[in-house]
């Protein structure tokens, strides 16, 4: 097989990776409010507004050759902010509260995954080398995020725990996630799509202590503020620190086997 084909457009699942996914999924929360909140526009126009701008990035990301660290994380920032605002639409506009719009958006990334699977035989991002699996790929990853977003408002405003000790119980989960991974035989694929959704939640939880208010368990800075530091992190990150694409020759193969 060409070795070109067996190179994804996604990056590496490394620590790195991680890293500027939470960045990313905090300020996905963030700008998400800036826009909805803020700027006043709701729920409904923000989405709107952001699915275009994740459309086109998204099709900009599928129709490249190669893999770009700065467009692959525009994309990602995309679906956070679109996933704030759609969880936030779900949760609040169509009235079916937090527990309703969770269990909504869970049966949507099921979906998702099982139509993928169906259709390529593996839900593994290690075998995102197609634009078709990178269809998939990207709209789980929208719905992952937008899940994550419900789970998170839902563990922090309705269970009592506040931003802290939501941020706490994701970070938990993720040790569980982390753990099973270096002592376990669980599908490393399980894993990934677990530890996706959660740090989600675990962003979303970080975001909303950085703009809520004092009196509500926030650090009260400006929506905007706080989006533009996060925006210049990232931009260090994928600036300074290594990313390359995944080859994925082996998991290609077994794919096929």
């Amino acid at each position: 097989m060409n070795q070109d084909l067996q190179r994804s457009k996604v990056p590496e699942v490394t620590l790195v990776f991680w890293f500027i996914k939470i960045l990313a999924t905090t300020l996905g929360e963030t700008g998400g409010d800036a826009v909805s909140m803020s700027m006043d526009l709701g729920y409904a126009l923000s989405s709107f507004i952001f699915i275009g701008i994740f459309a086109v990035l998204v099709i900009a990301q599928i129709s490249g050759k190669a893999f770009h660290p700065l467009l692959y994380w525009f994309v990602v920032v995309a679906t956070t902010t679109a996933g704030t605002t759609m969880a936030d639409f779900a949760d609040r506009s169509l009235g079916i509260g937090y527990p309703g719009g969770a269990s909504l958006l869970f049966l949507f990334l099921l979906a998702s995954l099982t139509f993928w699977y169906w259709s390529e035989g593996t839900i593994s991002v290690n075998a995102v080398v197609s634009p078709k699996a990178e269809v998939f790929y990207w709209v789980s990853i929208l719905f992952s995020q937008t899940l994550g977003t419900a789970l998170g408002d839902w563990m922090a405003d309705t269970n009592g725990l506040g931003y802290e000790g939501g941020a706490l119980v994701f970070t938990a989960g993720l040790a569980v996630i982390a753990a099973a991974y270096f002592w376990t035989g669980i599908s490393r694929t399980l894993l990934f799509w677990g530890a996706f959704i959660l740090t989600r939640p675990l962003g979303a939880t970080l975001g909303d202590f950085l703009d809520k208010p004092l009196e509500d368990g926030g650090l009260a800075f400006s929506r905007l503020y706080a989006t533009a530091i996060l925006a210049a992190v990232i931009l260090a990150c994928v600036a300074f620190l290594p990313q390359r694409a995944g080859s994925h020759a082996a998991d290609l193969d077994a794919t096929r086997s």
